[in-house]
């Protein structure tokens, strides 16, 4: 009879759990690189104005400033964003910890009951084996006796 693991469904449903965790901290680390991403083209777009506002005419300037200023304030919010992106990341990735936990617990428990099964199979074996060797030793002399016994 083959190792039979009676807690496996539990284990499969940890196994997916943990997957699905996984797929939530890759969800989160995209959140945090289009985050960056768009704070960096943010900062690109504060660049290129200040570099159209040197080549401007100068009553374009308060246009420009208040372009600029609604540029910064945009970065703030994006940075702000990418904090509380980075802060889910790593709620995301401490739950994902757990879940690898608890699979491997279960994966250690696992591999603990199949070692017993193994012993407690060897075991039977070896006592089977004992039996018969006893009963061929017990036959061995039977068969002594009985020729003792013949001649």
């Amino acid at each position: 009879m083959p190792f039979r693991y009676r807690l496996q469904k539990f284990l499969e449903i940890r196994i997916k759990r943990k997957e699905e965790q996984l797929q939530e901290v890759i969800k989160a680390q995209n959140e945090v690189i289009r985050i960056e991403n768009l704070i960096e083209e943010n900062k690109r777009e504060i660049v290129q104005i200040r570099s159209d506002m040197r080549k401007a005419d100068p009553h374009m300037f308060e246009r420009y400033d208040t372009f600029l200023k609604h540029l910064y304030e945009k970065g703030e919010k994006l940075e702000q964003e990418k904090e509380d992106a980075l802060k889910e990341l790593e709620k995301q990735k401490e739950l994902l910890r757990e879940r690898e936990k608890e699979v491997n617990v279960l994966e250690k428990h696992k591999e603990h009951k199949k070692d017993e099964y193994i012993y407690e199979q060897k075991a039977a074996e070896l006592k089977q084996l004992s039996e018969v060797g006893s009963q061929k030793h017990f036959r061995t002399l039977q068969e002594q006796k009985a020729e003792s016994g013949e001649d």
